[in-house]
Order: C-alpha cells, then structure tokens, then sequence
C-alpha cells in the first residue's frame, strides 16, 4: 500500500509561483512512475506532469516550460515547482503514484493517489 500526502497549496496572484509537496509512505519500492493531475470546478482531470524512476519528466501542454515535475529519493518526496502561474491554473491537486511496469506519462491510470491540495490563482 503506497499513501501520499500534498503539501504546498495556496492563493496566489496571476504571475507568482507555488512549490506543492508529496510525502510518499508505505511500500514505495513498487512505484515505477509519479505524477501530478489537477481537478477544476466544471472540468475534466487532467495530467500535469509525471516522472519515471528513471527520472524522465513528461508536461502537459497547458504547463509546459512553467512547470517543473522533480523528486528526492532520499526524503521519498515528489515536488511541483509552479511559476508563471495563471487564474486557469486554479483547481485541486493530485499527487499519484503508479506501481509495477509499463510505460508513464501523464494520462496513466494511477493506483493511488492523495487527498489533494487547493491551487487558487487570482487575476
């Protein structure tokens, strides 16, 4: 069982930047892939980022060259550094985990996810 607990959420102007945190506990020798998703009020879910155990990064479109997806292995922690940030930017966010192989992305299904933390961006 892999657990995961963000951090980092906030409000924040049209234009700063947030850094959101993912504590990942449990069996996490099973986690071949970690990624962000995102939920806004009316709208579907959408990738943001993921990142391989290989350390490859996969965008969406949306957040491409704004948003940097990272980890520390050593403090089992999943980052989102968040800059440029927009009012379309508002809505809940995810941080996942994928157990087991195949391939990582953005899309994938998720095995576990956390409770998510508030991202609100004010023009």
């Amino acid at each position: 069982q892999v657990y995961l607990v963000e951090s980092g959420g906030g409000s924040v102007q049209s234009g700063g930047s947030l850094r959101l945190s993912c504590g990942v506990y449990g069996y996490t020798y099973s986690i071949h892939c970690m990624g962000w998703f995102r939920l806004a009020s009316g709208k579907e879910r959408e990738g943001v980022a993921a990142i391989d155990s290989t350390g490859s990064t996969m965008y969406a479109d949306s957040v491409k060259g704004r948003f940097t997806i990272s980890q520390d292995n050593a403090k089992n922690t999943l980052y989102l550094q968040m800059n440029s940030l927009k009012p379309e930017d508002t809505a809940m966010y995810y941080c996942a985990a994928k157990e087991g192989g195949g391939y990582c992305n953005t899309e994938v299904y998720w095995n576990s996810r956390g409770r998510g933390t508030q991202v609100t961006v004010s023009s």
